[in-house]
């Protein structure tokens, strides 16, 4: 059974004790921006089809223990006591206010949070991280377009470097053994030229 949460907190709306100030510019706040929770948990909810029994943990907070651990290396109990006992990674992880009183979950648990978020799954988290973040450069770059229309595209810039074009001469390609010829032929010359001085000084 899971029970949908739209998965959006804002940061003002935390609830932390006083004397406690979550910044903006902290890195786990701005990771937490870049994921579209709702979109996620959206798709995330019809993998739950039986409506009986326990409520499974939020996918905010299954997403975000992986998101901590793979960061860090952590063991999965060493993950549960670090957002047990960190207010930044409890509110990248959906908690509505800073609660260090028990582990968000038995460390156990992550075994089934790996096992729900299989590849396919991730995959497609990246790919709706990858749109939400296109979609916010085309706007920045239309709004740019609107403040100078002489702006022009200048030309395309690859940014995955497994994809990038670069001069590979591959086995079957006739031009490296050409090119292997030519070398050995470079060589025995050298050799050539070295017998006869060698035998030139001799003489």
């Amino acid at each position: 059974m899971y029970k949908y949460d739209n998965g959006q907190i804002r940061l003002e709306d935390f609830g932390h004790p006083i004397g406690m100030n979550l910044k903006k510019d902290n890195r786990w706040v701005k990771k937490a921006q870049y994921i579209p929770w709702n979109e996620i948990e959206k798709k995330y909810a019809k993998l739950f089809s039986n409506k009986k029994g326990n409520v499974a943990k939020s996918l905010r907070l299954e997403l975000g223990a992986c998101i901590i651990q793979a960061e860090y290396r952590y063991s999965d109990i060493e993950t549960v006591l670090q957002i047990q006992e960190n207010p930044y990674l409890q509110y990248f992880c959906g908690y509505k206010a800073y609660d260090d009183s028990k582990p968000p979950f038995d460390p156990s648990m992550m075994v089934y949070f790996r096992k729900r978020l299989t590849a396919e799954i991730i995959g497609e988290i990246n790919e709706m991280i990858i749109e939400k973040e296109q979609s916010k450069e085309d706007k920045t770059s239309s709004d740019d377009n609107d403040d100078n229309d002489n702006h022009k595209n200048s030309g395309t810039m690859i940014v995955d470097a497994t994809c990038a074009p670069s001069q590979i001469a591959y086995p079957q390609d006739t031009s490296v053994l050409n090119q292997a010829r030519e070398s050995t032929e470079k060589i025995i010359d050298l050799f050539d030229n070295l017998k006869l001085k060698i035998i030139n000084t001799t003489n």
